[in-house]
């Protein structure tokens, strides 16, 4: 089983950055696929998360700003970010609840002012 994240890097502030995540090797069906952001010394959160139904949850900070997308039949999912801000910088993580959680290796955004 696998969980494979790309993209990110650097932006500046105002600027886009997207990022993908493709999960394989499991026979059992994906029941919602998601990111996550974490900096150091504070807890992992949610950035945005969507099921097999098409329901999206967005944090409150990012709303408007990123958008979420999956591909079902492939196992992917992709997040593209927006009026990127200084804040946005973190490490971000592909989150998949395929009955268990697994989470990407992460993928650092580092957003300039």
């Amino acid at each position: 089983v696998q969980v494979v994240e790309s993209g990110g890097g650097l932006a500046q502030a105002g600027g886009s950055l997207s990022l993908s995540c493709v999960a394989s090797g499991s026979p059992f069906t994906i029941e919602a696929m998601g990111w996550y952001r974490q900096v150091p010394g504070k807890q992992r959160e949610l950035v945005a998360k969507i099921n097999n139904a098409g329901n999206i949850n967005y944090a409150d900070y990012v709303k408007g700003r990123f958008t979420i997308s999956r591909d079902n039949a492939k196992n992917t999912v992709n997040l593209q970010m927006n009026s990127l801000k200084p804040e946005d910088t973190a490490v971000y993580y592909c989150w998949v609840d395929w009955g268990a959680i697994l989470w990407g290796q992460g993928t650092q955004v580092t957003v300039s002012s």
